[in-house]
């Protein structure tokens, strides 16, 4: 089982509607950056939740790799390590949010109420 426990590390496998904290669908831009190579990877994220999100992107990177992840939105921009818990090669990744700071916990967490209302 993987860190992202609300993810499976295979998305189509029995647990995939199983979910440790809910999810939610949000639109909204992110740049994924490997720190090590400086490799960047611009795409989308279709859902989100206060564990980590969904990454529409055609290139995808391996799985466990740490990311530096910056989502950006109308109200703000949340910035975040992350790891990489599973991907489907040509349609996206699954990432985990790590370390992130209480104040960009903050941000998250005024989205989520926002979109979940």
């Amino acid at each position: 089982m993987s860190a992202f426990s609300d993810t499976p590390v295979n998305p189509g496998g029995p647990y995939r509607n199983h979910r440790e904290v809910p999810r939610f669908t949000l639109v909204a831009s992110i740049e994924l950056r490997e720190p090590k190579s400086d490799t960047r990877i611009s795409g989308r994220i279709s859902e989100i939740s206060r564990k980590g999100c969904y990454v529409d992107v055609l290139i995808t990177l391996p799985e466990g790799t740490v990311l530096d992840v910056r989502i950006s939105r109308d109200q703000g921009v949340f910035e975040s390590e992350a790891k990489i818990v599973y991907v489907q090669e040509g349609m996206g990744m699954g990432v985990t949010f790590v370390n992130t700071a209480p104040e960009q916990l903050k941000l998250l967490d005024s989205w989520l109420a926002e979109i979940s209302s």
